[in-house]
């Protein structure tokens, strides 16, 4: 996908993945509008790449987001917030916080702009999901779940966009006008899945990262990222590559796979 002049929108850009995403988006020539709560940090974002700031809690807000937005090339599903301890000592309310914004609120946000997409007969859609997601992470069971669920919730949705009626697909995968793809008249779905990113979210979770391996990538790798895979069209992507040998191990050989996690953590 040409990102040069697309419209994209990216949720949770007031730092770290968000805001490192939407410089290099700005690079690639892509015209911005950005999303977050914190709006010193959201307004200054969007004067140094040139977008548009629109300050909400998407939870609450997806359909101000989605109206003001109007109509999007391109939308990151980006926004996440953590709680890291005993799933038995969890509060209430930050079960359900992780809930709504993790998952309930990208999938809501997705709904409200695919049919923009669909009328175009383009677009891309891709979710910043997690390695927890595929493996599952101890004390973090919640949002490992909320993670896990943009992963099957993009597959779902990649498979309903590419067989659905219309989308001009042969049998051989091509459309008709020649291009390759996953998405029903050129929309496409990608998820990325990083490990440990080096932003405040592990502060904002109430647990910092105490572990020595693997350590923190910049939340510029992610970027990049997440822009190869809406510009190459790649379903699944891990940040680091490694990380795709865990996930593997896990539905291959999940008994060897559970052996190492009980050891090593």
């Amino acid at each position: 996908m040409n990102l040069a002049g697309a419209r994209v929108l990216i949720t949770g850009a007031s730092s770290g993945v968000g805001a490192a995403t939407a410089r290099v988006m700005a690079g690639a020539g892509a015209r911005l509008v950005l999303t977050g709560r914190d709006r010193r940090r959201l307004e200054a974002v969007a004067a140094e790449t040139r977008g548009r700031a629109f300050v909400c809690d998407i939870a609450t807000e997806a359909d101000s987001l989605a109206e003001d937005a109007g109509s999007v090339d391109v939308l990151v599903n980006n926004a996440g917030v953590g709680w890291a301890g005993p799933f038995a000592q969890m509060p209430q309310d930050a079960l359900e916080r992780l809930v709504e914004v993790n998952l309930t609120a990208p999938i809501r946000l997705t709904r409200l702009l695919l049919p923009g997409m669909i009328e175009n007969g383009q677009g891309h859609i891709l979710f910043v999901a997690s390695i927890a997601g595929a493996i599952g992470v101890g004390q973090e069971a919640v949002y490992s779940a909320t993670k896990a669920g943009l992963l099957t919730f993009a597959e779902a949705l990649r498979h309903e966009l590419h067989r659905s009626p219309g989308s001009g697909t042969r049998r051989d995968g091509s459309h008709e006008n020649g291009s390759r793809g996953n998405g029903s008249r050129g929309i496409g779905v990608s998820v990325l899945l990083p490990g440990v990113v080096d932003t405040p979210f592990f502060d904002r979770r109430g647990a910092p990262y105490a572990r020595r391996r693997p350590a923190p990538i910049p939340p510029e790798r992610v970027a990049r990222a997440i822009v190869a895979a809406i510009r190459h069209d790649r379903p699944e992507s891990y940040v680091p590559g490694w990380l795709r040998l865990p996930a593997r191990l896990r539905g291959a050989a999940p008994g060897p796979f559970r052996a190492l996690a009980r050891r090593f953590g």
